[in-house]
Formats: C-alpha cells, structure tokens, sequence
C-alpha cells in the first residue's frame, strides 16, 4: 500500500498524520510506503525527519520518504491524504478585512461568506492540479482532502474530475463535546448522527450508548438550566440556533457564525481577529499579518504589552509538538478508520464525511451517477452512507441555500475557464504552487506564484486552465453534504 501526503511540510498536519498511520495495526501490516509531499523544502525535510526517526524509534514496518515533486508523490498511489493552502495568514486576514471594509458583516471568513469566497477560488485552483496529477498518476485511489474551504473544494474536485473524494473534518466531534458537556457526560458515553453541510451540521439524534435513551429531552432542560454567558464565543451561538431550530449544531460560532448573517452578535472576539488600526494603512501591503485569535478562548486581553517575540497566533496546538521520544497519541482525525475500512477489510463507523448527497439527506439535492464510473457513494467501492431522515424546514432549506452557493461558484470557475471573483478579477499568474496548510506570516509554507492581489482579496497566481469546461457536468449536478459513513 502507498500513501501520499500533500501539504506534509505543515507542522499541524503532517506529523500527525504519520502519528495515526503508525498507531494502527492493519495498516503497518500491510507495511506502507509512504510518501511526504510538498514544495516547501526546509519545512519537508523537518517533517521527514521526524518521521523517520519516530518510526524507526517504534520500530514500524513502514517506509517513509519524502519528495518536493507532486508526479513522483502520487505515482501508483492507493490513498492520497491532502492538507494545502498558500500563506494562510497573510491572505486569511484579507479574508476577513476586504469584505467587512466593504460593508459586509461576517465572522472568520474561512469556509462561509465573502471571505470563504476568495479562499475558495484562491485554493481552487491547486486543489485542482492533485486532482488532474492522480487522474495521469493513481485514477483508482481515494483522495482524503482536508483542505479548506472543504465543501467548495470538494465540490470541485468531485464535479471536474473522475477522482473519488472524501471531505474530512474534525469539526463534528467539537458539537459532541460540547453535547457532553451539557449531559455532564464523556463524549465517548454518547452515540450520536449529524448531516448536514461542512462547519454547518446538525445533529438529528442524541442517545446514550448503553441504553439507547433519547437524550435531546434531557439536553434541551440542561442547555436551558446552564448560565448564558458559559463559554460565550463558543456555544452561544450553538445555544440559540439550538432553541430556535430544535436541534443542536456543530462545531462552533466561528465556523458555523460564517453561514448565518446575524452571526456577529454571538462572537464577542470578532473585532479583535487580525485586529489592526485602519489609519495605520493594510499591513499584509507590507508582508505583516496582524495577530489572529481564535476566540475568547485565547484570552487575547492577557497579551503582553512588549512581547518577547512576534505572535502570529495566540493560539497554540499541542499537535505541533515534534518529539520523536514522545508517546504517540492520536490526532482524533478519521483518516485512518477509512483508510482500514477501504483497504484493511476493517469494519468502522466514521461520523463525519463530505461527499455528494447520493439520497442519505433525503430532501437534499441529489447528484446522477457518473456513466461507468464508481462515484463516492457507490457501495462498489466499499463504503455506504448512513441514511438520515428528512431534514427540518429551516435545515434543510438554509443548507440547500449554501450548497447552492458552492454549486454557482464551481459553475463560474468552469464557464470562465479561470478561478476567479467579480469583473475586478485578479492578474492571474503562469504557476502556482502546492503548499503546507499552516504556514505562519513569518515562514509561509509557499512557493511564490506569478501575478498579485487584487482590490476584492482573490489572490492571484491561479492557471488560467483551472476548471476548463469540457469537465463539467450538467447543470443538474448536486452539492457536497456531510454525514456519517460506514466502511
């Protein structure tokens, strides 16, 4: 079995990955070789480095090797796991700027809105080119892809290529959590199914695990009973949406506040993400990013007034601990249950996957099949959706909203034949490149791309061949959805 990671050079992605290959049993029997990507090479070489020495250390049957080359990464590849984006920070934050100056309210700017917009057509076009190297490389394999704006990318993905697609994110397991937290329960007590869209899901059943029990009574007493201000930035906006609708979202106000307009009242850490003094003029124009907070959670008022060292993020995730003699812990990601499931003869139950609604939202767009293909939701191919009931009105009518939204920006990338946003459009480049997800303003994980920004935040350095028409499908093709699966 091979295994290729693209974007490995990510200190927050790649590392943890080679974690969770080497703590599963099926899959260090079937002794992998694995294969690191990327075209950041300082960063490649710190993650193959680490790699190998904590495989050696554990003493696992899997072969580890790094390439900058993207053909030679995927050649003969079985899985292909992708995490990319280009200098995170330093186009995020016009992410969340542009559109706010020109008097659009939204939060986080990441997968939703103006913001998720730009980011969209900014890692369309990369997301793209793995997609057309595994058609030339590895056509059979199943392409795990992390990269955000998930929905919109695999949307793409799946629509303009013959490649198998599989969206992941964690952002499920944060609304179990907060679940638990409500039932004064651990998360693991608990069984739950969610469906919807990425970063915007809804759970439609709550049960004890042991018994069965319904526990959205009893959640919804408790959800009542805790104070209003408990963990404000995080759950409030959970919290509200879960009174009005009758059902409890995920993963948290930052992601799923980028679907609903009045969000901004729910963040109280809105005004100070990439905070910066607008007299002081664009501060990426000169290569700074200003600091970016999560949410309250960071606690960005006990910021130094002199810090000893630049602070891209406050934020700090212990997933970048690079420690070869450390215990391997698991990164609580799902990429290798499908990876067993798919190709281990494993039986596992994966709470979360984006792929296109083949009839488990039942009153969702549904896609057609590919003529002679095997798409995502084929049982040929070893996987089946767990079939979800009706969505509520107001769920199933705001989630087709969206996914319509993703559906039009994939069918302007096509008709245009080029990745792009409004008439103002961007000075497209000759190249781009594959990069780290992750990459700070102080070492961007990133090749530099021909061309510039343009005046609406659309980075530019995209092909002109990104999405060319003669992929896309009818006008009747349907969105990218999340539920549960079983491999």
């Amino acid at each position: 079995m091979k295994i290729a990671i693209i974007g490995a050079g990510s200190r927050e992605f790649g590392p943890a990955t080679v974690r969770d290959l080497l703590l599963s049993e099926p899959i260090c029997e079937q002794r992998p070789a694995v294969t690191l990507m990327d075209v950041a090479h300082r960063e490649l070489e710190t993650t193959a480095t680490y790699a190998k020495e904590v495989t050696k250390r554990h003493r696992k049957p899997v072969t580890i090797e790094a390439t900058t080359e993207l053909d030679r990464a995927l050649d003969s590849a079985d899985v292909v796991v992708m995490a990319i984006a280009q200098r995170r920070y330093y186009y995020w934050a016009q992410d969340f700027h542009l559109p706010r100056h020109l008097g659009f309210r939204q939060i986080y700017g990441e997968n939703g809105g103006p913001g998720g917009l730009f980011h969209a057509l900014r890692n369309m076009g990369p997301t793209m080119d793995v997609a057309r190297a595994m058609e030339r490389h590895c056509p059979d394999a199943w392409l795990l892809n992390f990269t955000n704006p998930l929905t919109k990318l695999c949307e793409a993905q799946t629509r303009l290529s013959s490649i198998k697609v599989v969206g992941l994110c964690h952002g499920v397991f944060h609304g179990i959590d907060q679940i638990a937290q409500f039932l004064e329960c651990e998360p693991h007590e608990l069984e739950t199914y969610a469906c919807g869209l990425n970063h915007f899901s809804w759970f439609q059943d709550v049960r004890d695990r042991a018994s069965g029990a319904d526990l959205y009574p009893k959640l919804r007493e408790r959800e009542r009973q805790a104070h209003l201000l408990a963990q404000w930035d995080q759950i409030a906006l959970s919290r509200i949406l879960f009174r009005v609708v009758g059902l409890y979202p995920s993963p948290g106000a930052n992601h799923i506040g980028e679907y609903v307009r009045w969000a901004e009242e729910y963040l109280a850490s809105a005004t100070v993400q990439f905070f910066h003094d607008p007299r002081d003029g664009r501060p990426w124009e000169g290569g700074e990013v200003p600091t970016w907070v999560y949410n309250l959670s960071d606690r960005p008022h006990e910021v130094p007034l002199y810090p000893a060292a630049s602070l891209p993020r406050l934020h700090t995730n212990p997933r970048l601990a690079m420690d070869p003699a450390a215990p391997l812990e698991p990164s609580g990601e799902v990429t290798v249950p499908i990876i067993e499931g798919l190709y281990c003869g494993c039986r596992n139950e994966v709470a979360a996957v984006n792929v296109p609604n083949r009839g488990a939202i039942p009153n969702l767009p549904q896609p057609p099949r590919r003529r002679g293909g095997r798409g995502p939701g084929d049982r040929r191919c070893g996987r089946r959706a767990r079939q979800a009931d009706a969505a509520t009105a107001g769920v199933g009518g705001g989630t087709a909203q969206h996914a319509d939204q993703h559906q039009s920006l994939v069918g302007a990338g096509v008709r245009a034949g080029i990745t792009r946003c409004l008439a103002a459009g961007a000075a497209a480049g000759p190249d781009h490149g594959v990069v780290s997800r992750g990459g700070g303003p102080d070492r961007p994980h990133v090749r530099e791309a021909g061309g510039g920004i343009a005046a609406t935040g659309v980075a530019a350095g995209l092909r002109r061949d990104a999405g060319v028409a003669s992929n896309a499908t009818p006008a009747s093709y349907r969105p990218t959805v999340l539920h549960p699966a079983v491999l």
